[in-house]
């Protein structure tokens, strides 16, 4: 199941970025005071009882604004908006009700989404509710009270939010068929491998970043067996702002690779590889999900003997946090490697899925001690009791040991290369936790 997305929308200075920040439990934005200045991180993983969501922090909304920077946050919020599952409307009580909130609230009611209607700066309940009920006049329901400074009433407005959740839906839970997200930054031809699959150009494509329309979900056979491909590319306007389309791309990207199994990580062979298709793989590796580097337009690349070797190097330097990651050169314009894709792919997803046994597990642990002594500080040194996987996609494993401050992260990485080495998991990664037992007596 792919956790519930929940927007935070409202106009500019009501303290979205606060609110966000509380939330997500880490200073995390620059907060200027005048509107439109919101940070680089735009969504955070938030845990609320037995309720996990990824929240998107939407900066402000001038709906009719002339502003470019402006209409381009107003863009990036109806972007949120309609990938949202809940909507946490932000109002302030200090400005009070304004003509720009009405707004905001016609825009909600048009997406037909669960809004929370949140009154923030309310840093006295008893001085402040008179003005709290103003807002009763949006007609979006009961206003909660919220002080995201002192943290007060953000419970009761977390109760409310995870109450729109959706109920894990049996139509979600009864579709088998794996779940393939392509991101990638603006034109690295993640529509033309769409198209190459379906064998027609049903996704329009042409040659100006931030052209393509919204977001499908493609259905596609392959010997018998049929895959759901989710592009990313989306509803960009045309933007002049070359930074902004990243970012709405981010809100998207977040929201495929959240509902994958697979991702597939397109990469230009003509551009090669850079920081920013780094900043997008991180996204699935974050996830725990299957991934796949995608080199695109090879045959557009002067090539020979030595060329797929320093590809595959540079490659693995700048994406260095996840040497599990497939590579596959490939090219939507002749069709080259395609149906190699698809064995990739099955390979990744039986990968996820993995479970190996607790015995086997434990004799691979114990010949890795043997090889190489676990760390000691101080005199004390690191007994690992025994290790087991505790669920799949991703994999992840619990190791017992008898102090956790002795495992370094070094000595988990040579234990999972150990792991790797006798079951491969090519495509996905593992993750570890690391519990403290006391010793017997």
């Amino acid at each position: 199941m792919s956790k519930p997305i929940v927007a935070i929308v409202g106009r500019p200075n009501v303290g979205k970025s606060t609110l966000f920040n509380v939330l997500a439990g880490e200073m995390i934005s620059i907060v200027k005071d005048f509107p439109g200045v919101t940070r680089d991180r735009i969504y955070a993983d938030v845990d609320w009882l037995n309720h996990q969501f990824t929240m998107i922090d939407t900066g402000g909304i001038e709906p009719d604004s002339k502003d470019l920077i402006l209409s381009h946050m107003r863009t990036q919020a109806e972007i949120a908006i309609e990938t949202a599952d809940v909507i946490i409307f932000l109002v302030d009580v200090r400005q009070g009700l304004v003509d720009t909130d009405f707004k905001v609230a016609n825009m909600l009611r048009k997406s037909h989404k669960p809004v929370v209607l949140v009154v923030n700066k309310v840093d006295s309940f008893e001085k402040f509710m008179p003005d709290v009920y103003e807002f009763y006049n949006l007609g979006m329901g009961d206003p909660i009270p919220v002080s995201s400074a002192s943290r007060l009433g953000i419970g009761d407005m977390l109760d409310e939010v995870v109450k729109h959740f959706p109920e894990d839906a049996d139509d979600q839970e009864e579709d088998e068929r794996p779940r393939v997200a392509i991101i990638g930054k603006p034109n690295v031809g993640k529509s033309s491998i769409i198209n190459r699959l379906l064998g027609e150009n049903r996704v329009i494509v042409s040659d100006i970043a931030g052209t393509t329309r919204d977001a499908i979900d493609t259905a596609v056979t392959y010997k018998d067996k049929e895959y759901v491909f989710i592009d990313t590319a989306g509803l960009r306007r045309k933007s002049k702002v070359k930074e902004d389309l990243e970012r709405y791309s981010i809100i998207r990207t977040v929201a495929a690779v959240e509902r994958a199994d697979v991702v597939l990580v397109v990469i230009d062979a003509a551009e090669g590889v850079t920081e920013q298709d780094a900043k997008i793989a991180g996204i699935a590796h974050q996830r725990g999900k299957g991934v796949i580097i995608i080199v695109n337009k090879w045959d557009a690349v002067e090539k020979d003997d030595k060329t797929i070797y320093k590809y595959t190097n540079e490659i693995r330097d700048i994406l260095s946090f996840m040497p599990y990651a497939e590579i596959l050169f490939i090219s939507a314009l002749t069709g080259q490697r395609f149906t190699k894709m698809f064995d990739v792919i099955e390979m990744v997803i039986e990968n996820q899925a993995l479970r190996v046994n607790t015995g086997v597990l434990n004799e691979i642990l114990t010949e890795a001690v043997a090889l190489q002594q676990p760390p000691s500080d101080k005199g004390k040194r690191l007994k690992i009791y025994y290790m087991t996987q505790v669920s799949v996609k991703p994999p992840t494993f619990v190791v017992f040991v008898n102090s956790k401050e002795l495992m370094h992260f070094s000595y988990l990485r040579y234990i999972e290369n150990k792991v790797r080495e006798s079951f491969g998991f090519k495509g996905t990664s593992l993750r570890f936790i690391v519990r403290e037992r006391k010793e017997k007596e």
